[in-house]
């Protein structure tokens, strides 16, 4: 349905060649409008042609026209009707008020033969009318994506966690690092006063100390180049490790994920396809069978000149054909039996509820595939990742193998320099300078600890750093995250509040409208949602139902529970048209629509019909009622009247 939200003011109609009527203008101001007349003044045919200009799919062309319109001005707004006829077909078009007219024609138009009216008389399902204009596909689509989301968001706080932990170890070997750098660092202070006290007592020519500091520094950077090689070789084989079995977790892992069979989502997903497409004709056929009933029951209860609309089916016409009483026929101008016409509309009506009980099933198969193809899509999804990750781990693995392979290489060479020149040295040293030259070697030994002491807190300051980058996103996550679970909790519930708020309203409403109508013996109306097995094919399934309950109470004052089918015609009546006001409410149609359309309330009389009138006028701007005039004359005076259509 448009969101439309329509202030206040005046409301005009204008109609050409709708129904009975051959022109007509009619303007209502806001509250209640009755349109007073016996049966066969053009009410029903003013009411029809208002549904037509909102948006409703009813087609009430006048029998001896080739085209008519209707057009409505609401406030500066104007919203168009056209019907022309097209062979045997009445084509519809123009800017009517709505988009989608199906809330309106459930709850809002409230003719004879209002299908939620209708329901209530025949002790249909009334649960099925509530919950037909909700898209439960698209819901559980939306549920489904959010589920998707919610479990990436969860993913990633996994890792965070995991990330944390690493955080806490990390901090804990920065605080041992930097106390060993300390440590190393007195040392190397000790050892250095030594070597300058030592330098001091030592004479030799300047050309001998400087070949021999030479041959010792050199000495010290290549020592200083084994270590690092060294400590990359182990470091590269610790990770090596560590990959190794993450390789093999990996491996049993995907041994638990069985591959999707080839093409088993495709098909899946076809499936599917093909059952909404029968679902959407089916919505289609049902939208189609409803405005012809609709339309051609009203106008057969107003007595005017119509008979089936039906673009589909040019026999209709023929099996209509029959003696007694008659009607003419609007699409060939024929005269038909009213008995034949009452005949065709109780098997459309038929056809109709079949057509409604084939696109419930063939929902539940829909759900059913989408699941089964969503837990498809879950695994494949999953065996994927852990594929993605299995291959980059072998990725890892080779490329560390290759970096262990040449640091093994650069550790020879580097082991074959040292030996050459700790043979120099030694050629170069005498006596003299064994004990200051071992002070040197310990010298450069601690230099090289500190340089990889300070490399490793170098390396896990950064790391700490990263992850400090990393977590600082775990707010938004969780905020995402509260936010799915929240939308997920609303989706999930969202059909089950519809039908709760549904019987609340209904049973609120009729509570109230009862103590004011003062049925004798009526004590409650009420609506209890339960919970039926039904066999679904081969399979049983829970569905839930709408009980509707009648309690009264006898002269002697002992209460019982009767039955719908024992509801007077009256009764029976008021019940449909609160039914109508709990889905009106229910489905907000009141912010959208400025109309209540009520026709054929006959059965009530006069005086509970003024009572019902001013009760449902406090939920619409515009209520509009057609009465004949004796029980017209039973509401109030302040009320607009139409009685010259």
């Amino acid at each position: 349905m448009a969101e439309k939200r329509v202030a206040e003011s005046t409301l005009r109609v204008t109609a050409e060649n709708v129904g009975g009527i051959d022109e007509a203008a009619v303007e209502f101001t806001p509250g209640v409008t009755i349109l007073a007349g016996r049966n066969a003044t053009n009410r029903t045919s003013l009411l029809l042609a208002i549904m037509s200009a909102l948006g409703s799919d009813v087609r009430p062309l006048k029998a001896d026209a080739e085209s008519g319109r209707v057009e409505l001005r609401v406030g500066g707004d104007r919203f168009t009707r056209t019907l022309d006829r097209q062979g045997d077909r009445i084509v519809a078009g123009g800017d009517p008020y709505l988009d989608d007219p199906e809330l309106a024609d459930l709850f809002a138009f409230l003719l004879e033969r209002n299908e939620v009216r209708q329901a209530v008389q025949r002790g249909d399902d009334l649960r099925e009318l509530i919950m037909r204009p909700v898209d439960t596909e698209e819901i559980q689509q939306r549920i489904d994506r959010a589920v998707e989301e919610k479990q990436q968001i969860e993913e990633e706080l996994d890792e965070l966690d995991t990330l944390s932990q690493e955080r806490t170890q990390l901090l804990q070997e920065r605080s041992r690092l930097e106390a060993h750098i300390e440590e190393k660092r007195t040392e190397r202070e000790t050892v250095v006063a030594e070597i300058e006290a030592a330098d001091a007592d030592v004479e030799e020519t300047r050309e001998e100390k400087a070949e021999l500091e030479e041959k010792l520094n050199e000495l010290q950077t290549v020592r200083s180049e084994l270590e690092d090689v060294r400590y990359s070789i182990e470091t590269q084989r610790e990770s090596l490790e560590s990959l190794h079995e993450e390789h093999e977790d990996l491996d049993a892992e995907l041994d638990e994920y069985a591959e999707t069979p080839a093409g088993e989502v495709e098909e899946l997903t076809g499936r599917i396809e093909r059952l909404r497409g029968r679902k959407e004709a089916l919505d289609s056929n049902i939208n189609e069978l409803q405005s012809i009933l609709q339309f051609n029951e009203e106008m057969l209860d107003e007595g005017g000149s119509t008979l089936l609309d039906s673009p589909s089916d040019d026999s209709l016409t023929d099996q209509l054909r029959g003696d007694g009483r008659t009607a003419t026929c609007w699409t060939c101008g024929s005269e038909v039996a009213t008995r034949q016409i009452e005949e065709t509309l109780d098997r459309l009506r038929d056809l109709r509820q079949e057509k409604f009980q084939e696109r419930n099933d063939l929902a539940a198969e829909i759900d059913d595939l989408e699941a089964e193809r969503q837990e498809y899509k879950q695994e494949r999804h999953r065996r994927e990742k852990i594929e993605r990750e299995h291959q980059r781990i072998e990725d890892e693995i080779d490329r560390r193998e290759q970096r262990v392979a040449s640091l093994i290489d650069d550790r020879d060479d580097l082991q074959e320099r040292i030996r050459t020149l700790e043979a120099e040295v030694e050629r170069l040293q005498n006596e003299s300078y064994g004990e200051l030259l071992d002070r040197h070697k310990e010298a450069n030994q601690l230099e090289f600890e500190l340089d990889r002491l300070e490399d490793e807190l170098a390396e896990v300051t950064a790391r700490i750093e990263e992850i400090d980058r990393q977590l600082d996103g775990r707010d938004d996550l969780e905020a995402r995250r509260e936010d799915l679970q929240a939308r997920l909790e609303d989706l999930r519930t969202r059909v089950d509040r519809i039908e709760q708020d549904a019987t609340e309203a209904f049973n609120t409403h009729m509570a109230n409208i009862l103590d004011r109508l003062e049925y004798s013996n009526v004590e409650r109306i009420w609506l209890e949602r339960t919970q039926t097995e039904v066999r679904d094919g081969r399979q049983k399934v829970t569905k839930t139902v709408f009980d509707l309950h009648i309690v009264r109470t006898t002269e002697s004052g002992v209460t019982y529970e009767d039955t719908v089918d024992h509801l007077s015609e009256s009764e029976r009546e008021v019940t449909g048209l609160v039914f109508a006001l709990a889905g009106y409410l229910v489905h907000d149609v009141h912010e959208t629509i400025p109309f209540i359309l009520l026709d054929s309330l006959e059965a009530i009389d006069a005086d509970r019909i003024a009572t019902t009138v001013e009760y449902l006028r406090s939920y619409a701007e515009n209520l509009v009622v057609a009465l004949l005039p004796e029980d017209a004359a039973a509401l109030s005076d302040e009320y607009q009247r139409v009685s010259d259509i």
